[in-house]
């Protein structure tokens, strides 16, 4: 498969739905995503233990905005800009920062003795790829194995 993105050296693993490690990515995205356009959620694990969990994050709190946003208009798709560029475009966009990736490898960073996360599996649900900035974040907290759930591709590849 040809990803957008994927550093040299690095593989994409897939996992069934059943996984509990993707029913917690799963649940996180259902339950705390504010990014209607990719909802995505994601959980670090390490030793069999999820020491970081995260959910992607828009910079719109307004219902009525994030739904507009959703289904009428958004700037990045206004300009046909691809997934994985330009977030800072949109406040109705997650930005990198606030993916749900990075945002699980910072909690799990925080939440471990010495932020100790080498070693861990990244589970993501909600996109069938991970962008070049939530790579390096990976990447820097040393995160081992990515793993996305079987057929994200038709589940989760953008319309735009």
């Amino acid at each position: 498969m040809q990803y957008p993105y994927l550093p040299e050296g690095r593989t994409i693993n897939y996992v069934s739905v059943e996984n509990v490690f993707m029913k917690e990515a799963m649940r996180l995205r259902n339950e705390e995503s504010t990014d209607m356009q990719h909802p995505t959620g994601a959980v670090v694990v390490k030793d069999g233990m999820v020491i970081g969990r995260g959910a992607n994050q828009s910079a719109l709190r307004n219902k009525r905005l994030l739904e507009f946003h959703r289904t009428k208009f958004c700037v990045r798709r206004f300009l046909k800009i691809p997934s994985g560029q330009k977030y800072w475009l949109c406040p109705g966009c997650a930005s990198c920062e606030q993916h749900a990736e990075s945002r699980a490898c910072k909690d799990a960073i925080k939440k471990t003795e010495k932020g100790n996360v080498v070693g861990a599996d990244l589970y993501l649900y909600g996109h069938w790829w991970c962008c070049e900035q939530c790579w390096d974040n990976m990447i820097a907290a040393g995160i081992d194995r990515v793993f996305l759930v079987e057929g994200a591709l038709e589940l989760f590849e953008a319309k735009r």
